[in-house]
């Protein structure tokens, strides 16, 4: 396995498609660093050169990812949530922050359903 970024790429797939296991980089962002290192997209990390390698890890050091990225959305989330904005109550409530509606749906961000006892009569 190649190591990028502090992160174990996988050898048998694409060199595009492995460049996504790194945080902070998706497909079109691997796609400019293949292209600014001249690498083909279509090799596959096993069949990679030494050289290769070097210059698609020079292109990925110009490019915030994995620590660097978790801890600036870290703090964003933070900053938020210091200045009382509505955003950082949502953050911190649990709830979907972007305007989802949240009668129906919103599982993913609110978690498994608690049900309430219902009082007898």
């Amino acid at each position: 396995m190649a190591r990028i970024s502090g992160v174990d790429i996988p050898r048998d797939k694409r060199v595009v498609i492995s460049l996504t296991y790194v945080f902070g980089i998706g497909k079109s962002t691997a796609q400019e660093i293949l292209a600014a290192a001249d690498v083909s997209e279509d090799t596959r990390v096993k069949d990679l050169t030494e050289d290769e390698l070097g210059r698609i890890r020079s292109e990925v050091a110009k490019v915030k990812t994995e620590g660097d990225l978790r801890r600036e959305v870290m703090m964003n989330i933070k900053r938020l949530q210091e200045i009382g904005s509505y955003r950082g109550m949502r953050h911190r409530r649990g709830l979907p922050v972007r305007g989802q509606n949240t009668r129906n749906n919103a599982r993913t961000r609110k978690g498994p359903r608690r049900t309430v006892a219902n009082k007898k009569k």
